[in-house]
């Protein structure tokens, strides 16, 4: 039996618009990789701007380091430690010549991790180093192994993760799927494509508007062929 023409035209919409949310969902991806983070007060933290070895810290600063899955710096995951100098370096005395640099080193859950990898604990350190020295030179005075790729993007921090560095991961099944685009020197992935540009297609507000569009002109469609 052959179907009335508003029905076929609703079907049609109807599949459209589950194409389109389709489409969007596969399209969703992030990058699995080390976020650098500046300490303020409190429990402030600030996702950077620079890569940790452009970085010069001050005495009595807060890095923090969070690795997980995310699309973008708005979405980046934070420490899960405070940053608190006084409590982080309350067993390193100052020292002439020397500058102290608390750090927060967060390798985030399982649910992020590699496969076959388990993240070790958050912890913290207080790295005393010269005046001039780095984020990075703080970092791998408490933190070694450091791990880099060609393009200096910090990879992985007291070894973990084995291996990777950046790579993103599909939206709907977390598996690898390539390497990150390159950005500036040690910037994370999401640093790279600018702040707030998430990379991954249209939003599922944005998806899930179109998809109401679409029903509702199709049932106008179809109330208006009745009325024939």
């Amino acid at each position: 039996m052959r179907r009335p023409r508003g029905t076929a035209v609703l079907l049609l919409l109807v599949a459209a618009a589950l194409t389109m949310l389709g489409a969007g969902n596969a399209q969703a991806a992030g990058y699995r990789y080390w976020s650098f983070w500046e300490g303020g007060t409190g429990t402030t933290w600030t996702y950077a701007t620079q890569g940790p070895s452009l970085v010069r810290p001050d005495d009595g600063t807060v890095q923090g380091f969070r690795f997980a899955v995310s699309e973008d710096s708005q979405d980046a995951a934070r420490p899960r430690r405070a940053p608190d100098f006084a409590a982080i370096c309350a067993g390193t005395p100052a020292q002439d010549g020397r500058k102290r640099v608390a750090l927060v080193i967060d390798a985030g859950t399982a649910a992020d991790a590699p496969d076959g990898e388990t993240p070790p604990a958050p912890r913290t350190a207080c790295a005393r180093v010269a005046p001039d020295a780095s984020t990075a030179q703080a970092l791998a005075s408490v933190a070694k192994p450091l791990r880099y790729d060609s393009s200096a993007m910090l990879c992985a921090i007291s070894g973990y993760p084995r291996s990777g560095c950046g790579e993103q991961v599909s939206g709907d099944s977390g598996a690898a799927e390539s390497t990150a685009p390159a950005g500036s020197p040690d910037a994370s992935p999401s640093a790279a494509q600018g702040s707030g540009d998430d990379g991954g297609g249209p939003s599922a507000g944005v998806l899930a508007g179109g998809v109401a569009v679409l029903v509702l002109g199709a049932a106008a469609v179809l109330r208006a062929r009745r009325r024939r």
